[in-house]
C-alpha cells in the first residue's frame, strides 16, 4: 500500500495537482499562475451528450451507455467556485447531479466535488488546475468495488462553444488509464 500511495503522490504532483492543498513544487506551472478565472469560459447552459462505461474495471469488453440532455454552469461566490447541474437521460434511465467546484488561492488549484441526486453524497475530490490554454487536469484516489483507485478528470475547452469531458480510472498507480464517463457539451 505504501509504494501505490507513492505512485499517487507521484501521479498528482506530475500532474500539478495537490490532494493535500499544499502549493506544488517550483516545477509546476499551476503555481505559477492565478487560475481563480479558469472556469469563466464555462458559465451558461449547455447541450450535453455522454457516455458511460456501465462496467468499469471489469476486465472485460466496454459497455457503454449513451446519454443526453443539459448541464447548467453557476458561479458562486464572485468567481471563486462554481457549481455544475447534471440532468441527462438514456436508455439506462437518468443521471442527475452536481459538481461543487472550489478554487484554493494558496495552492492556485480548484477541487472538484461531485453528487449524484441518487447517491445523495460527495464523492471523493479530485484536485487540479488548467494549463493557461484550454485544458485542466485533476486527479485524486477513490475506490471501486473495494479497490484503490485513482481517477484522472480532463476538461478541454475546444472553442468558446464547445467543452469535452473525460475521466478515466487507474488501478496500476496512474501508468495506465480506462476511460468511463466521455461527455461532449456544446453551449445552448
Amino acid at each position: 500500500m505504501a509504494r501505490f500511495g507513492l505512485v499517487i503522490l507521484a501521479a498528482v504532483a506530475f500532474a500539478g495537482a495537490s490532494t493535500s492543498g499544499a502549493t506544488p513544487g517550483p516545477a509546476s506551472q499551476s503555481a505559477a499562475r492565478d487560475g481563480q478565472k479558469d472556469f469563466d469560459w464555462e458559465i451558461g447552459t449547455w447541450k450535453t451528450k455522454v457516455k458511460v462505461r456501465r462496467n468499469p474495471l471489469s476486465g472485460t469488453a466496454p459497455d457503454w451507455t449513451e446519454y443526453e440532455g443539459l448541464s447548467v454552469v453557476k458561479p458562486l461566490l464572485d468567481g471563486r467556485a462554481n457549481f455544475v447541474e447534471l440532468s441527462v437521460t438514456g436508455p439506462q434511465g437518468k443521471i442527475e447531479g452536481g459538481s461543487l467546484r472550489l478554487y484554493n488561492p494558496k495552492s492556485r488549484q480548484w477541487s472538484l466535488n461531485y453528487a449524484s441526486v441518487s447517491g445523495g453524497v460527495l464523492t471523493a475530490p479530485v484536485f487540479g488546475a488548467f494549463d493557461g490554454h484550454g485544458g485542466g487536469a485533476f486527479y485524486g484516489q477513490d475506490s471501486l468495488d473495494g479497490r484503490t483507485i485513482i481517477v484522472r478528470f480532463l476538461i478541454t475547452q475546444v472553442s468558446q462553444n464547445e467543452a469535452r469531458f473525460e475521466q478515466a480510472y487507474s488501478v496500476d498507480g496512474g501508468q495506465s488509464w480506462e476511460d468511463n464517463w466521455i461527455a461532449v457539451d456544446t453551449r445552448r
